[in-house]
C-alpha cells in the first residue's frame, strides 16, 4: 500500500467521482419482492492531494446503530480540499434488515457478515454483499468496520484485528483503542476477507444495537481520524496515544462466565468494568428467591461484554472478562482515580450513554 500518492486520481465504481469531488449516491445492490431497487446510501469524498483509499461501514447488521451514526458524521465532517486520499462511506450496508431493524436479513435471517465476499447468482444477501465489495471494497487500501453488540448485550468499546498482519496491527494501533482482540475473524466476515486480499480492516465494537450512544460515536469519529493522520490523509493531524492498551487473543486471558442455573439476573459490578478477583459480578435467583448463586469474578480483569436481559437459562452467557496484567490494571486504577477512565456504567447502568 503507498500511503503517498502524488497524483490524486478518480474513484470508480460504475461512475467516477473525480478528484476534489464529494458525491452521495444511492447504489444498487438488489431488489425486493416487488421488483423495487434496493439502494444503500455511499458518500465518496475524493481528496484535491493524493493518498490512499480508506472505506469506512456500517450497518451489516442492521440493527447496530452507533456506526450508521459515526460514518454519517465521518461523510458529513470532512471535505475534499483538506483529504489527501479517499474516503468512501458506505453508511447502512444491509438496507433490508436496516429497514426492519433486525440483525439479520429478513426473512431468510442471512448474516451478510458471513457472507463476503458474496456471489453473483447466490441468495439475496450474498448478491448484495457480492456488489458492495466488488464496488467499494476491493478499490481501497484499508477499512475500519463498525458494530455493536447483539440485541440484550452490550459490549465495551474496542477493537479486533488479526494482529499477526503487519498492516492490520499498524492500522489498529493507529485507530488507539484501548482494548484489542485479535485473531482472524469469521470466515465471510467482512474484516476476515479484506484482510485475505490485502486490504487492512478492523472490526470496531462499540455499545448497544437499536441506539446512539454519544460517548461511544465520539471516541469512533476520534479514532478515524487518528487512523486518517497515521496515513496522510490529514497530514496535519496528530496520531493518538489511548493511555493504555491491551490486545489480547482467544486463549486463557478472556473468558465468558456462564450461568449455572436459570433465574433472574441481577449485574452488581460497577460502576466501572475494572473487577478484582472473586468480585460479585452478578446473582442468579429463581422466582421464589429461595436459592441464589452469585457469580465472581474469576481473576482481575476488565467487562468486555455483559448481559443485559436480566434472566437467564443454564449455559447463557453472564458476561465476557478479559484477564489484565498487573501494570495494566494499575493505570486503569489511577485513570479511575484521576476521573479519567470513561467506563460504561459510571453514570448509571446504562453503558456510555449520555
Amino acid at each position: 500500500m503507498n500511503d503517498s500518492r502524488a497524483d490524486p486520481e478518480p474513484f470508480r465504481y460504475d461512475a467516477e467521482v473525480d478528484p476534489g469531488e464529494k458525491r452521495h449516491v444511492r447504489y444498487e445492490v438488489g431488489e425486493t419482492y416487488l421488483g423495487d431497487p434496493i439502494r444503500i446510501p455511499v458518500t465518496v469524498i475524493n481528496g484535491e492531494g493524493g493518498g490512499p483509499t480508506v472505506f469506512f461501514s456500517a450497518g451489516i447488521h442492521g440493527d447496530e446503530l452507533n456506526g450508521v451514526k459515526v460514518v454519517q458524521e465521518i461523510a458529513d465532517r470532512y471535505e475534499p480540499r483538506e483529504i489527501h486520499g479517499t474516503l468512501v462511506c458506505l453508511h447502512a450496508c444491509n438496507v433490508p434488515a436496516f429497514e426492519a431493524q433486525q440483525r439479520y436479513t429478513p426473512i431468510y435471517d442471512q448474516d451478510m457478515n458471513r457472507s463476503f465476499p458474496g456471489r453473483e447468482g447466490a441468495n439475496t444477501t450474498e448478491r448484495m454483499a457480492h456488489e458492495i465489495y466488488r464496488r467499494f471494497v476491493s478499490p481501497c487500501d484499508l477499512g475500519l468496520d463498525f458494530h455493536t453488540s447483539t440485541r440484550n448485550r452490550t459490549t465495551i468499546y474496542h477493537a479486533r484485528a488479526d494482529l499477526e498482519d503487519p498492516g492490520v496491527a499498524r492500522l489498529a494501533r493507529a485507530f488507539a483503542t484501548n482494548v484489542v482482540l485479535y485473531g482472524e475473524g469469521d470466515a465471510g466476515s467482512l474484516r476476515s476477507v479484506a484482510t485475505a486480499d490485502g486490504i487492512p480492516t478492523v472490526t470496531v465494537e462499540m455499545g448497544r444495537a437499536h441506539r446512539f450512544q454519544r460517548t461511544l460515536i465520539e471516541k469512533a469519529l476520534e479514532g478515524v481520524e487518528s487512523v486518517l493522520a497515521e496515513y496522510g490523509l490529514l497530514p496535519d493531524e496528530p496520531v493518538h496515544w489511548p493511555g493504555w492498551y491491551q490486545s489480547t487473543a482467544a486463549d486463557a486471558t478472556k473468558r465468558w462466565l456462564r450461568a449455572d442455573a436459570g433465574g433472574l439476573v441481577e449485574m452488581e459490578w460497577g460502576p466501572y468494568p475494572l473487577v478484582h478477583e472473586d468480585d460479585p459480578i452478578c446473582t442468579v435467583t429463581n422466582h421464589f428467591k429461595t436459592e441464589e448463586r452469585v457469580v465472581r469474578a474469576p481473576f482481575d480483569g476488565l467487562i468486555l461484554g455483559a448481559l443485559e436481559n436480566p434472566v437467564a437459562a443454564p449455559g447463557h452467557p453472564l458476561c465476557h472478562l478479559l484477564r489484565l496484567d498487573r501494570e495494566t490494571k494499575r493505570e486503569i486504577e489511577r485513570e479511575i482515580d484521576r476521573g479519567e477512565f470513561d467506563g460504561y456504567r459510571a453514570h448509571g447502568d446504562a453503558w456510555a450513554d449520555d
